[in-house]
């Protein structure tokens, strides 16, 4: 296993792979770096390197208590990103890791990224605020906290459904993909993930956005039903210097998963343009 220590003591568990231009992957709550297993496999087979950590908290990283917080999460990829000296990099973010990426490229990222893409995720901020009228009320984000303090293991059942789309009329569930999210979840640490549901709805993106001036890829499937097409992805592009927003009609939440083989050569080609 590849564990790099950050300055506080906490190690974080990373795959790297590959040579070539290095794209960074990084996942949503409460999950791992596995959960890009079919883009690992994808940019890695097209020449690139191919990077992806598990978040302090999840996946095989330390179990934090403290530090589960945006600011800390991209401090942490700052660092190794430092210790495996990479540049020229394209960093990809899935929901919550999507805030990750806004907030270490606008932070940390100088004379490091050349690209950035945001998917699925929940910048510029999710819950509903006087600035944000059309973000979702904190009760929801109570009821997570609620559900997972309670019964974590039968939360981590249920979320995937909806995560997937797989709740919609004609569609299939996955039954090992379902499975797959609830052993991700259940992997990592649950103060971590129960303190991660504020840093990923309550966390405020809008100067990270604007700050950021690489080109960045927005992606949003517009029947995603964990984090709302119309407060996150269209506000997200207007906010960015160099932002192009892709809309996927009928998409869920999930859709690196379930449906990589659309996405895949999408961030493919704007990678290479």
């Amino acid at each position: 296993m590849s564990l790099f220590t950050t300055k506080d003591g906490t190690q974080i568990f990373y795959k790297d792979w590959g040579k070539g231009q290095p794209v960074w992957f990084h996942h949503g709550w409460p999950l791992s770096s596995d959960d890009w297993d079919a883009q690992l496999m994808y940019f890695l087979n097209h020449g690139f390197r191919v990077i992806a950590h598990d978040r302090r908290g999840h996946g095989r990283s330390t179990q934090t208590d403290t530090g589960n917080d945006m600011d800390t999460y991209a401090a942490d990829v700052a660092e190794l990103a430092a210790h495996l000296d990479v540049r020229n990099a394209v960093h990809i973010g899935h929901s919550t890791g999507g805030g990750e990426v806004a907030r270490y490229v606008a932070r940390h990222g100088k004379g490091r990224v050349a690209k950035a893409v945001l998917v699925s995720a929940v910048p510029p901020i999710m819950v509903k605020t006087p600035a944000n009228p059309g973000g979702l009320d904190i009760s929801v984000f109570d009821g997570f906290r609620k559900s997972l303090a309670e019964n974590r293991a039968q939360f981590y059942r249920e979320v995937p459904i909806p995560f997937y789309g797989f709740n919609r009329p004609g569609v299939k569930t996955i039954e090992g993909t379902v499975d797959n999210w609830w052993r991700q979840g259940m992997i990592g640490g649950i103060k971590a993930h129960y303190d991660c549901i504020k840093a990923f709805s309550e966390t405020d993106f809008t100067e990270d956005l604007k700050a950021i001036d690489v080109p960045t890829l927005v992606m949003h499937g517009d029947d995603d039903q964990i984090v709302p097409f119309a407060d996150s992805a269209p506000l997200s592009a207007k906010l960015l210097k160099k932002g192009e927003l892709k809309v996927y009609k009928g998409y869920p939440h999930g859709m690196l998963t379930v449906h990589a083989d659309v996405l895949n050569p999408d961030l493919l080609a704007f990678i290479k343009a």
